[in-house]
């Protein structure tokens, strides 16, 4: 299952003439329905959860869904996860033939210790590997192949790892500004991003702590070709639509309206009860200057419920204020 290594089409250099905002992969939230929301306000393009390479060649249920497109899904990029180069290679190969994604992606960012030793961000401290299965991934596919790194395994090592992932052959580079050992302690290193992105030629994303429109902007002064959203996206998908073209925060009745929609498009792909009880741990996060609202929502099982629930929620507002203040206006 080997193809050509060349890249089909250079995807990531198109989707960056002009610096943009990407879904960034996050395990149990970057499923298609979100990624279907993040799309319809203007992501330029959405990453999978991470497809463990092993279970996707074993043909395991779980590894072929977490990758798995909805009808006619644009501008995906699946994330593959593992630490053997022939097992990444034939997984890359499969992925393509079965997802028809983008571009693929190879994550050595995760830091969660029960998948310690199998890949992750565990790569980071044996960069020599990262490299080869980099160079494994392009010999199994003619997509463009990424990487998604951390600053370092406990300090920062990344722009060691940077130019050695770009002589591997990769087509981008996503940094979080933060070692493992920090996982989501502290504040991303922007700085630190901002060195990788002046030392190699490919184009770099930075990820890490960006919650609002402004946010953005300011993170594009460190030199990045773009920008990487996903806790700040959760909950507030809007924040792709404001950067793309400067809209105004949402009122309450389009984060209802929205709230509503990913409930829908969660229904659609897991059925109603699996679909509610996924969706839980993000529905109140639609409505963070309600916090009575939110037990409601932790529990609700129904879309009936959800719309019973949310119909409490509709109480009137002055024109043109925003109903979250957290999540500002922004017109750049």
């Amino acid at each position: 299952m080997v193809a050509t290594a060349t890249p089909k089409t250079p995807f990531y250099r198109e989707m960056l003439r002009s610096p943009r905002a990407v879904l960034a992969p996050m395990a149990g939230y970057t499923d298609a329905p979100f990624r279907r929301l993040a799309l319809e306000h203007g992501a330029a393009w959405t990453v999978s959860e991470m497809v463990l390479a092993r279970g996707l060649l074993a043909g395991e249920r779980k590894s072929t869904e977490l990758g798995a497109p909805y009808p006619g899904e644009p501008n995906l990029v699946v994330q593959l996860f593992g630490d053997d180069p022939e097992v990444l290679r034939d997984a890359a190969a499969k992925a393509e033939a079965l997802f028809s994604p983008v571009a693929l992606d190879l994550n050595m960012g995760c830091p969660a210790p029960k998948l310690a030793g199998r890949g992750g961000a565990c790569l980071l401290q044996t960069p020599e590997r990262a490299f080869e299965l980099v160079r494994a991934m392009r010999q199994g596919t003619g997509l463009e192949v990424s990487a998604k790194i951390r600053l370092g395994w406990d300090e920062d090592g990344s722009l060691e790892v940077a130019q050695g992932l770009e002589a591997a052959g990769v087509a981008l580079i996503t940094v979080h500004g933060r070692t493992s050992r920090q996982r989501y302690a502290g504040l991303a290193n922007w700085e630190a991003i901002g060195r990788v992105a002046q030392a190699v030629r490919v184009p770099v994303l930075g990820s890490g702590d960006v919650t609002t429109c402004e946010g953005f902007f300011q993170r594009l002064e460190t030199g990045v070709a773009g920008v990487m959203i996903g806790r700040g996206a959760v909950g507030n998908p809007w924040i792709f639509r404001q950067i793309a073209s400067g809209t105004p925060a949402p009122t309450l009745q389009e984060r209802i309206q929205t709230a509503l929609r990913h409930a829908e498009l969660n229904v659609q792909w897991y059925g109603e009860f699996n679909g509610l009880r996924q969706l839980r741990k993000v529905l109140y996060r639609y409505f963070p200057a309600i916090p009575a609202l939110h037990p409601v929502l932790k529990q609700v099982s129904t879309l009936r419920e959800l719309r019973q629930a949310l119909l409490s929620a509709e109480v009137p507002e002055a024109p043109g204020r925003p109903s979250a203040p957290e999540y500002p206006e922004c017109g750049r």
